[in-house]
């Protein structure tokens, strides 16, 4: 799996990076997990930093383009994502939000 990156585009105010690629495969489309990580070592980032938003893979094609913002620490990621993405990228809570959602209940 070959990952090239289109654009980078720089978002300060929300401490990220915006990133379009370009996924080049062999076999069938690769999970976003498996998307995430191969991006977060293209970039030097842990994988608690990197979120794929979108994967889009036309029929047939072993192209995959796809959208990820990578932030500059993990809890700006669990700070600015919404939870459903943060539970599709598999990047947890931390201890304080688990603690006050166990509090709520």
């Amino acid at each position: 799996m070959d990952i090239d990156i289109i654009s980078e585009e720089e978002n300060p105010m929300l401490h990220r990076t915006d990133v379009r690629f370009e996924i080049v495969h062999d076999e069938a489309t690769p999970s976003r997990l498996q998307v995430r990580d191969s991006l977060a070592a293209k970039l030097d980032k842990g994988s608690d930093e990197v979120v794929v938003h979108k994967l889009d893979t036309k029929f047939g094609m072993r192209k995959t383009v796809g959208y990820a913002k990578v932030y500059e620490t993990a809890d700006f990621a669990r700070d600015v994502e919404q939870e459903h993405m943060l539970e599709r990228n598999k990047i947890t809570l931390g201890d304080e939000d688990v603690d006050a959602e166990a509090e709520e209940a």
